[in-house]
Order: C-alpha cells, then sequence, then structure tokens
C-alpha cells in the first residue's frame, strides 16, 4: 500500500463517525483488499469499547481484509446491528461468499446477539446467501428484528435458502424458548418470483410476528402473492406491506383483500404498479371499508383500475381519520372520474390526501375482453417463469470456499413442525414421524391460551376419517391438550372461549376469521371430552353452545354422502347432547 493511500486512508478514518455504541465507516470509499489496508479499520474497531453497531456501507471489502476484520469482531460480543449495504463494490461475485462466511463465524464466535442484519445492495446472487446461511442459523441471530436484503440477485434459489434457514433459526430459537420474532422484511429487486415468495412465506407463516414486509419488483404473480397473503395473516402485527411492481392480477387482488380483512395494525399498503385491475382494486376496498383503520397510506397507482373501481376505493376511506394519501395516478379514469374522485374525498374533507392523477390513463373500454387477454398472457408468462426457475435452480454452482454442501442442489426443506403448523395437511402431519405429537407439544407456548388454540384448530384441520391421519391428530391433540390442561398458567375457561369464537359459536367484539369448516375440530372435540385429562367442568359450556349452534346445525360435509352424528360422552355425570350435523 503506497504512502499517499495510507495517508487517505487516515484522512477518511478521520471522518469516522463515534458515537453512541457505533462506529461508522458508511461513505468513505475505502478499498479494502489485504489485511495491511484494513489496519487502521482494524485499530478502531478492537478499540471501541462497547461496541454495538457497525456500518460498512459504501466501502469495498476483500476477502483477506474480510478475515483480519472479522478477527476484530470475535471479542465484540455487544455488538446488536451490522450496517452491511453495498460493500462488495467492483468484487467477483466468487469473492463475497467467503468474506461474509469470515465475518458470520467471528459474530458467532463472538456471542453477539444481533437485532439488525443489512446486506442490502450487495449483488451476491443464489451463492451469496449460503455465505450468511450458517450465521442466520446461529444464535446470534435468534434476536433478529430487522433483515434487510434489497437488491442483491437473490434469485429463486436464494430465496429458498433464505426461507430455509430462517425456519431453522426459529425451530432453535424456539428449542430455547425465545422463537426468532422477526419485525423487518426487506427483499426488494431479488427475482424471487413464485417459487422464492412461496418458499418464504412458509418462512413467514412461521415467524409469525412481521410488523414490516417490502418485497417489490420480484416479478411475483397470482400463485406467490397468494402464498405472501396467507402467510400474511399469520402476522397480525403487520403494519407495512409493500409488493410494489408485482403482478397480482384478480386472484392474488382478491387473496391479499381477504387478508386485510383480518389485519388489525395495517399503516401502509403500497400495491403500485401490480395490476390489482378493477375487479382486485374492488375487494380491496371492501378490505379497507370494514376495518383498517390505523391506515395511513394506499397506493393502487398504475393497476388498470378503471372508474367504478377508483370510485368505491375513494368511498371506501370516509372514516380513515389517519389516512395520509391515497395514490391512484396512472390508471384508466378519464377527466369526469378524475374529478369526482375529487368531489368524494372533498366531502369527506379529506381532499388533501388525494395525490396528483397527472398520469392517468384516460377512460377504456372493452375491459372484459382485455383481461381475458390478458389473462392468457399471464397463464403463457407463469410457465415461462417456471421453466426459467427450474433452470435457476439447476444452475446454482458449486463453491468449494463454502463448504462440501454446497457441491450439491438445495434440496427440499424437510418437514418440521413449524411447517407443518404454517401449512397443515394430513400428508405434513405424517411425515412428522412418530414423535409428532411430542415435538408440538414442546413448541407449543401452553400458557398462551391463544397459540394452543391456533395450534388445536390446525391439528384439527387435517383429520381425516383414515386410521393412519386419524391417529395421529387424536394424538397429537391428546399431548397438546394434556400439556395445556395441567399446567397452572393455562386458562381453560379463556381456552373455550376463544375456541368457541373461532369456531363462530360465539360472537367477539373483534373481528375474527373462522374456522371455514367444523368437521374436523368437532371430531377432534368428540375425542377430546372422552379423555381423562379434559376438565369435566368445561362440559356444560362446551355443550350449550354445540348444540344450540346454527353454524354447526346448518353445517354439510361434502366429502361424506352420508349424515355425521358427534355423539358427546358422558362428562361431568350429565349427558352430552347427540349433535347432528348435516
Amino acid at each position: 500500500m503506497a504512502s499517499e493511500d495510507i495517508t487517505k486512508l487516515v484522512e477518511s478514518l478521520a471522518k469516522t463517525k463515534v458515537g453512541g455504541g457505533q462506529l461508522s465507516f458508511k461513505g468513505q470509499s475505502l478499498k479494502l483488499n489485504t489485511a495491511e489496508d484494513a489496519e487502521e479499520v482494524i485499530k478502531q474497531i478492537e478499540e471501541f469499547d462497547g461496541l454495538e453497531a457497525l456500518r460498512l456501507e459504501g466501502n469495498t471489502v476483500g476477502v483477506e481484509a474480510a478475515k483480519v476484520i472479522a478477527k476484530a469482531l470475535e471479542k465484540k460480543s455487544e455488538l446488536k446491528r451490522c450496517h452491511w449495504s453495498d460493500m462488495f463494490t467492483g468484487r467477483l461475485r466468487s469473492e463475497i461468499p467467503p468474506a461474509l462466511i469470515s465475518l458470520g463465524d467471528a459474530l458467532i464466535t463472538a456471542g453477539a446477539q444481533l437485532v439488525e442484519l443489512d446486506l442490502s445492495d450487495n449483488a451476491f446472487g443464489p451463492d451469496g446467501v449460503r455465505g450468511f446461511e450458517a450465521l442466520l442459523k446461529s444464535p446470534a441471530c435468534y434476536t433478529l428484528q430487522e433483515l434487510k436484503l434489497n437488491n442483491c440477485g437473490m434469485g429463486i434459489g436464494g430465496g429458498k435458502i433464505l426461507a430455509a434457514a430462517l425456519k431453522d433459526c426459529h425451530r432453535k430459537s424456539s428449542a430455547q424458548g425465545k422463537p426468532l420474532a422477526l419485525k423487518i422484511f426487506v427483499a426488494g429487486r431479488n427475482r424471487l418470483e413464485n417459487d422464492g415468495a412461496t418458499a418464504l412465506a412458509e418462512a413467514f407463516g412461521i415467524i409469525g410476528t412481521l410488523e414490516e414486509v417490502h418485497m417489490p419488483q420480484n416479478g411475483i404473480n397470482h400463485p406467490g402473492i397468494t402464498a405472501l397473503a396467507q402467510a400474511f395473516a399469520i402476522n397480525p402485527l403487520l403494519k407495512v406491506i409493500n409488493l410494489n411492481d408485482n403482478t397480482f392480477t384478480e386472484k392474488g387482488a382478491v387473496a391479499m383483500a381477504e387478508t386485510l380483512k383480518a389485519l388489525r395494525q395495517i399503516e401502509v399498503i403500497n400495491f403500485g404498479d401490480c395490476l390489482v385491475r378493477s375487479k382486485g382494486a374492488v375487494a380491496i376496498a371492501d378490505a379497507v371499508k370494514e376495518g383498517l383503520h390505523k391506515l395511513k397510506e394506499l397506493n393502487l397507482s398504475f393497476c388498470e383500475i378503471k372508474r367504478d373501481a377508483a370510485l368505491t376505493v375513494a368511498e371506501a376511506v370516509e372514516d380513515k381519520t389517519e389516512l395520509e394519501k391515497l395514490d391512484l395516478n396512472g390508471n384508466c379514469l378519464g377527466e369526469e372520474v378524475c374529478e369526482q374522485l375529487h368531489e368524494i374525498l372533498e366531502g369527506f374533507n379529506m381532499a388533501s390526501v388525494l395525490g396528483s392523477l397527472s398520469d392517468d390513463e384516460g377512460e377504456e373500454e372493452d375491459e372484459d375482453e382485455e383481461e381475458d387477454e390478458e389473462e392468457e398472457e399471464e397463464e403463457e408468462e407463469q410457465k415461462q417463469l417456471e421453466e426459467r426457475g427450474a433452470e435457476e435452480q439447476e444452475s446454482l454452482t458449486p463453491k468449494k470456499i463454502i463448504d462440501s454442501q454446497a457441491s450439491t442442489p438445495v434440496p427440499s426443506p424437510p418437514v418440521d413442525v413449524a411447517t407443518f403448523l404454517a401449512f397443515p395437511s394430513p400428508e405434513k402431519l405424517l411425515r412428522l414421524g412418530p414423535k409428532c405429537s411430542v415435538l408440538i407439544a414442546q413448541q407449543t407456548d401452553t400458557s398462551d391460551v391463544e397459540k394452543v388454540v391456533a395450534t388445536l384448530l390446525r391439528i384439527s384441520s387435517v383429520f381425516k376419517d383414515e386410521a393412519s391421519v386419524k391417529t395421529a391428530v387424536h394424538e397429537t391433540t391428546d399431548a397438546l391438550m394434556k400439556k395445556a390442561f395441567s399446567s397452572a398458567t393455562f386458562n381453560s375457561d379463556a381456552f373455550i372461549t376463544n375456541l368457541l369464537v373461532h369456531m363462530g359459536l360465539l360472537k367477539s367484539e373483534e373481528k375474527i376469521k373462522t374456522v371455514p369448516s367444523l368437521y374436523g375440530i368437532l371430531m377432534t372435540l368428540n375425542h377430546m371430552v372422552q379423555q381423562d385429562y379434559f376438565p369435566k367442568s368445561l362440559a356444560p359450556v362446551l355443550s350449550a353452545f354445540v348444540t344450540k349452534g346454527e353454524t354447526v346445525q346448518k353445517c354439510h360435509f361434502r366429502q361424506s354422502s352420508r349424515i355425521l352424528k358427534s355423539v358427546w360422552s358422558l362428562v361431568a355425570g350429565s349427558a352430552w347432547t347427540m349433535c347432528c350435523v348435516g
């Protein structure tokens, strides 16, 4: 390293911001190739007591420099935030994974407990995800709250690796009694497409604590959007959903609208440039009208929305007192409708929330014919996307620099408890093996009534009148409920109330999404009430609601040609009335 370069480096480091536990080299354009290049950086790290945040954005770090920086980090156990975006400018993609591995291993060795990890704007591709995979699975990330991976080119393969790592982190952290509670997830511009988005959706459904999800520009079509919608429904704390510039179409928009009805904390919805079209916009408007009282921003710009649907959206925000912005720009409205929008919002004293309509496409006709043509184009595009996804998965190149396993294709993640609970099916329950009942009971916090009810409903939802499935459901239910009812902290009365609400037999002040079918839970309850662990004091309450509930009496099970009779056993010395379901 030339003397003038060292002088320049020292001058840059003199500008380093230090304070509040943060050491920042942000935007200094440092070129750290060798161990010698990194000497001054290392010195500052080593001399910084109580290092909680390290900013390396806007520099370029090579493999050798990363190794020595990592060595300095091995003693920084208090490090919580790693702002490492845009720190591999000009590097070969093959350099990035080993650099990330060195840094990640250092954090693991230090015993750090990260809160934020930002690796955005590092074009590392699918192989780069392997570089921090071990870190994500380690105790260093059990406390992670913010994961930012914007513009990294992960692709479908990288998305799947990331999803598997997040699920593994959640499983391991749950086993230690402190499940991963990720709040913010950012992964825009990553070419995740449907398969990558679906894999991540499975992880989101397992985590259940997300507050913000930003996944714009990922080439996601309605199958991936639908999978994300299902996962978002299991994340009740969601405040921000940004899926800008993906392709919903009506199917994806309707699925997302159904999820929005179940979410109460939503503040920002960004579905701009998502082709929700008129029918999708109406579905979203219905969701907005029914709830979302904390909504601050609704972006449905450039979505091919026509006049009537746009007016419906405007009318839906009437009582949204927190609303700051409604963006309907770039749709197909025409001058007259644009004026009507202003009038509607002025009538609500909300004219200021309407964004610019300067890019309006004007009123269009032949909507049905146009949408039919676009649906055909979408189907053709979907086939191409799936083919590309398969090709990308096969093209993941082996990297000896990572580990011996990187030379084999990414395997399909095995079924675990979290996967089953997020997307339950009879097959997944059976694939958990003979210990499924014990595993599910162990990983369910039975002090939380909501979680016990949710778990019970998911177990019972896969009930089938087949010996193997029936046995698995019964054994799993027994293990879970025996653990719950035997716990001194478990509120049995609250449990039965919550269960009845979710069954649609008891009204709630809050809007609760009820189970789509009572078949599984009724058959499971029929088994439960005959077990010794079931509190006899709950029998009269459960019996009263089940035998009088109109929902139960009207329930029809199409998969069975016979009328199901659920005979409730004698509990607490009184006969349970025969409940005829037909």
